[in-house]
């Protein structure tokens, strides 16, 4: 059965879904100003497998990844670009599907933007203010009131007076609280018309945590399974929107909260005043996509994750014996065995809490395995079971040898100087062939002699 660390008991939970056969999970997504980040990337990897996962494991799933296309940063970005809102975040979620694209990340079944659910999220603010929950302060913004949810704190696991203490805002706008956050944003007179909305509380636009509460329960109902996120959101944001749900609709919200641990540069917070900030097209620019899942896919997804270019060289040096072990033994095109006892070991570590770490050592042994058997049969269960994390669905060859766009030499310029090596074994010229196998192990590239041919891979 599958357990769940759920983040408000802090502790592993067996997955009973609300819905026989079904589940439905809702993950925040990104605010759409810029290009996508690391951190983005691993959201985007976890839950994809996640969801990848449950659908294995014969779920029916329902999974939404919302869109903010409306927010301070987008607004001034437009601004600076001179251009309009709409513009900008269009070009922005086209970038960030090709990310995902390239990473293997399936598509959501749903991908709301804010913009286009502002009438749901003003009549849950109603709904608040109508039970007392929220009210207009002295600025004209709608806020949230804190003190009044009974229950508030226990994502973060801190009281009131705790989160109190740590609050070094001052009470601005007139709000009752420096906890209180704003639901609804009057309209400023130097925002461009596009993000001013009627309201019952006068022209303006969401705020940011308003629009997930609204966003999951008119796409997935006001009780659903599973709330992902990074666990930068852990509080305030999904805290707040506990507060918001369940203040309005005086029911459990989620079931199960989920959140993957943070990425790290060198050992160091990423981050752009550091100078290790790295988009995932950065990235991509030096490591294949299929690496860069691979290496996200490694780590437990609580656990930090550490990027540097040693880690990624491993993880690219460990995806290649994966698949030496596809071209060497070519598998048999199968579907995956669940009772064989790869399989059940892989099962056992998957519904551990998604523990991809002990699920990829089943790949491992497999890929051992075949090596030694020369077994298509196994080499085909190595793949059926790597196909559930989207992982070894290239062609073996075309992986191991890369492309020009990696960067290095050419694959005919490497065929080439293997010609050469040949060449010179034949003529028992053996110093110019060790010459040219230490040439090219120097540029990246492993030369492997099999009964076959020489074959070569990417270092």
């Amino acid at each position: 059965m599958l357990k769940i660390h759920n983040s408000v008991s802090r502790k592993k939970e067996q997955f009973v879904p609300i819905e026989p056969g079904r589940v439905r999970m809702y993950v925040c997504g990104m605010t759409v100003y810029d290009y996508c980040h690391l951190g983005h990337a691993r959201v985007m990897v976890v839950f994809d497998m996640v969801a990848r996962w449950l659908r294995a494991s014969g779920f029916n799933v329902t999974y939404v990844r919302n869109i903010t296309d409306i927010d301070d940063k987008i607004i001034k970005r437009a601004q600076e670009k001179g251009e309009s809102i709409r513009v900008l975040t269009d070009r922005f979620i086209a970038a960030m599907h090709e990310d995902a694209d390239a990473l293997g990340v399936l598509r959501p079944d749903h991908e709301p933007r804010a913009t286009e659910f502002v009438e749901p999220m003003q009549r849950l603010i109603t709904t608040l203010v109508e039970k007392g929950l929220a009210y207009k302060a002295a600025n004209e913004d709608v806020c949230y009131s804190v003190r009044k949810f009974e229950g508030y704190g226990k994502l973060s696991g801190k009281s009131l007076d705790e989160l109190r203490a740590g609050e070094r805002v001052e009470v601005a706008g007139g709000k009752h609280d420096p906890l209180d956050f704003v639901l609804w944003k009057h309209a400023r007179p130097e925002e461009p018309e596009e993000v001013k909305w009627s309201s019952p509380w006068g022209a303006g636009r969401p705020g940011w945590h308003i629009e997930c509460s609204a966003m999951s329960s008119e796409l997935l109902g006001k009780h659903f399974d599973i709330h992902g996120g990074g666990a930068d959101l852990q509080f305030p944001h999904h805290e707040n929107e506990i507060a918001q749900s369940e203040g309005a609709h005086q029911c459990s919200f989620v079931n199960y909260w989920m959140h993957n641990g943070f990425v790290r540069v060198d050992d160091e917070k990423m981050s752009k005043s550091l100078g290790n900030f790295f988009t995932i097209r950065d990235v991509l620019k030096e490591y294949a996509p299929e690496v860069v899942r691979f290496f996200i896919l490694r780590a437990h997804y609580r656990s930090p994750l550490n990027y540097s270019d040693a880690h990624l060289q491993d993880a690219r040096s460990a995806l290649s014996r994966l698949y030496t072990a596809l071209r060497n033994v070519p598998p048999v095109e199968s579907e995956v065995d669940w009772s064989s006892p790869p399989a059940v070991r892989f099962r056992a570590a998957m519904d551990d809490d998604f523990n991809t770490a002990e699920a990829f050592s089943v790949l491992f042994d497999l890929a051992n395995e075949a090596n030694r058997s020369r077994s298509a049969q196994v080499a085909g269960q190595l793949k059926a079971l790597a196909r559930v994390l989207g992982l070894l669905e290239q062609d073996p060859t075309a992986f191991l040898q890369g492309g020009d766009d990696e960067g290095g030499e050419g694959a005919g310029s490497i065929e080439a100087k293997i010609a050469a090596r040949i060449a010179a074994k034949k003529a028992r010229d053996f110093a110019e062939a060790d010459r040219i196998r230490t040439e090219l192990l120097a540029e990246g590239v492993v030369l492997e002699d099999t009964p076959q041919g020489t074959l070569w891979r990417r270092a």
